[in-house]
């Protein structure tokens, strides 16, 4: 039998407790050792994944006193498998828990594709409901200036149009001057498809490849990252990995936002 050893530690030489705090998604957090400050992304069993303000990730192990939470020394913990109810949506505004979606306004957003409007309803599916905004797909902008007429835009029915690869020169900037006005606005991110407006690090890859013209772009990403070259399946792979506004660059997260606001404007 083990002989009872006794603390003989000094009373001021102990450490005093510290809190312990659940791990949540978005809680912002110092890690003591390094300085490094971000926002929770993810808790998995002995770790915690932040990213900081610049998009930059770093994984810490979950230490006792290991990290800063408003200045105050504070061991995180891996969060309950029942979290609390969000406070935030997706997109990052405050969740309103219970609302019902609004019924719709007579004002539309457009997208260029099914992706493009998976995406959108993915991050802003919430915010979209609440304020009653529609949002429906093209399937390319060659025919926008008719589907504009049809719409018939005016103040009470405004029109926000989102397009991949607005660039000055190209041809879907030629087709944004055709039906812009004071209720229709156009804006766009600089990407050749909505793909690329996911960031790579959410993915686990070092950046996006550059796909030779000429060949389907696409098809030519699967290729390089060795995904197999079934594009419908990697579309799925790449939203599965989007939970968030974190997990999308600023030139797409800006425009749908503008969009949401124009179309909402009283």
């Amino acid at each position: 039998m083990r002989s009872y050893q006794p603390d003989l530690t000094p009373p001021w030489k102990k450490s005093a407790p510290v809190p312990e705090v659940p791990a949540d998604r978005d809680l912002v957090v110092e890690e003591v050792a390094t300085g490094f400050c971000g926002a929770v992304i993810r808790c998995e069993a002995g770790t915690v994944t932040l990213e900081d303000r610049f998009g930059k990730h770093r994984v810490f192990p979950l230490e006792p006193r290991g990290f800063l939470l408003e200045g105050k020394v504070v061991t995180l913990v891996r969060p309950s498998a029942a979290p609390a109810r969000p406070t935030r949506t997706a997109s990052g505004s405050v969740a309103v828990p219970g609302a019902r979606a609004r019924v719709a306004r007579a004002g539309r957003i457009y997208v260029e594709g099914r992706h493009d409007a998976e995406l959108v309803e993915r991050v802003w599916g919430d915010d979209l409901r609440i304020e009653g905004v529609v949002v429906e797909y093209l399937e390319g902008v060659d025919d926008l200036p008719s589907i504009v007429a049809e719409f018939g835009p005016a103040p009470d029915a405004r029109l926000g149009v989102l397009v991949d690869h607005l660039v000055p020169g190209s041809k879907e900037s030629r087709i944004a001057a055709q039906v812009t006005s004071p209720d229709v606005l156009v804006v766009g991110h600089p990407y050749i498809d909505v793909w690329e407006a996911v960031k790579p690090s959410s993915l686990g890859i070092p950046a996006w490849p550059r796909v030779p013209r000429g060949q389907d772009w696409k098809t030519g990403v699967c290729r390089a990252l060795g995904w197999p070259e079934n594009t419908g399946a990697a579309w799925q792979h790449i939203l599965s990995r989007v939970t968030s506004y974190t997990d999308l660059e600023p030139e797409l997260l800006g425009r749908v936002e503008e969009l949401i606001d124009f179309v909402t404007a009283p």
